[in-house]
């Protein structure tokens, strides 16, 4: 059997055991892992790369970072200041997913994700309301915002980087020009009806060992260590915005601030381990395993020429437009957005070559369709890092996201015509 076929029965069997959930999710993926080892997909270190992975690297230092700016009680003070301007749920629902997509435009969407991860929990204990009603549209909203700068996710980069190479360019806010208004319409979507399709769940019945579920006398703690908490939060958060000019990357800049936290005493070495959810590591080296085997297998590759190819040699732009944004947003659910860009981006500068179209609107098209990661935990890692601490199923990401993909697929097929014509 050819690695591509052993990889797509891998790929179904995945996705069968991930929304059926009989086992937990982060061991299906390990199977998925090892299974592609030992039928030869993949060697071990690529199987098993993912341990290094800078994605993984980055959440695991702002898994540290985000509880000690939790257990010292300044998680819940900051909340505390924006419950005051959202009175009700959905108020507040507006409110984190305004203030994360904007971020998200100017800091990466998993970055700030991870930053604003604790104090979404702090506005939930000070609120009443179930932090699993605010952490989805959290997440969703730091996919939208990815797409409103050049900077916002890394496979918008994968796309300037294909078109410099043929003399071509986005600008750094034209992704805004769709992205924008889909945030701005995600937003107002979740306000009057989406938010009857987040799950409720029992805060106190969720991950009870979790450093975020632990009751603490915040009044007992230190003012230097509130301070400085804040501090490390703030700077870390301006050193991942900065990144290219202080030449530091993500990853680095999150275990700095995890480090100084521990050595300073103001989060435990065990409070800090205990913070790392494990489960979530080995749910996301196992995805990145089997995007790997996509990718290098020519799986990827396969399904895509198949999908693409049922347009014919002239495809009406419309349908062509219809088929990347369903191809790129199908497989970035299940690949990870940066793997699907990645692997896609060249495959649609071959389509644009082969009917004539503007690279720069096949591309955009491509980018904006793989943002789209709302229906499963492993789409982008920030919906991972939410998993146990929400106390989310698999269903609960399919119920909230499948219409949230088809709301931004309508708006694309609408704006992009408009701003990025296939044939201007």
């Amino acid at each position: 059997m050819s690695p591509e076929i052993i990889t797509i029965l891998f790929l179904i069997f995945a996705i069968v055991m991930f929304a059926m959930e009989k086992i937990p999710l982060p061991v299906t993926a390990m199977i998925v892992a090892v299974g592609l080892i030992l039928t030869g997909v993949l060697e071990p270190s690529d199987a098993f790369g993912g341990f290094v992975d800078n994605n993984v690297l980055l959440f695991m230092a702002m898994f540290i970072v985000g509880a000690a700016f939790f257990e010292t009680g300044m998680a819940q003070t900051v909340g505390g200041i924006i419950t005051k301007f959202a009175k009700s749920e959905r108020m507040l629902i507006a409110v984190i997913m305004i203030l994360t997509g904007l971020m998200s435009g100017l800091l990466s969407n998993t970055g700030t994700a991870a930053v604003l991860i604790p104090v979404v929990i702090g506005l939930a204990i000070r609120s009443g309301f179930a932090r699993s009603r605010l952490l989805l549209p959290l997440v969703f909203a730091a996919a939208m915002g990815g797409n409103l700068s050049l900077i916002g996710a890394p496979g918008n980069m994968f796309a300037q980087s294909a078109l410099q190479d043929i003399g071509l360019s986005f600008g750094f806010f034209e992704y805004a020009k769709v992205g924008l208004p889909i945030l701005i319409i995600g937003i107002l979507y979740f306000c009057f009806f989406g938010y009857r399709l987040l799950p409720n769940r029992n805060d106190e019945q969720v991950d009870n060992d979790s450093v975020f579920n632990q009751k603490v006398n915040y009044s007992a703690v230190p003012a230097w260590k509130r301070f400085l908490a804040l501090i490390i939060l703030v700077t870390t958060v301006l050193a991942m915005i900065f990144e290219d000019t202080i030449g530091i990357p993500l990853h680095v800049s999150a275990w700095t601030g995890a480090l100084i936290l521990i050595a300073t005493r103001v989060i435990t070495e065990k409070s800090a381990i205990k913070s790392i959810d494990m489960g979530i590591i080995l749910l996301f080296v196992g995805s990145l395993a089997l995007a790997r085997a996509i990718d290098q297998s020519g799986a990827g590759e396969l399904i895509a020429n198949t999908f693409i190819g049922v347009v014919g040699n002239e495809p009406s732009p419309y349908l062509l437009l219809f088929l990347i944004l369903s191809l790129s947003s199908l497989m970035t659910n299940f690949m990870s957005n940066t793997a699907t860009t990645a692997l896609l981006v060249p495959i649609s500068l071959s389509i644009a070559a082969s009917i004539g179209a503007d690279p720069r609107a096949v591309l955009m098209a491509t980018v904006i369709g793989g943002s789209l990661a709302f229906a499963t935990p492993i789409g982008m890692p920030a919906n991972a890092m939410i998993y146990n601490i929400g106390g989310y199923r698999f269903i609960d990401y399919v119920k909230a996201g499948v219409p949230m993909i088809l709301v931004a697929i309508i708006v694309s097929m609408i704006l992009l015509p408009i701003f990025f014509p296939f044939y201007p």
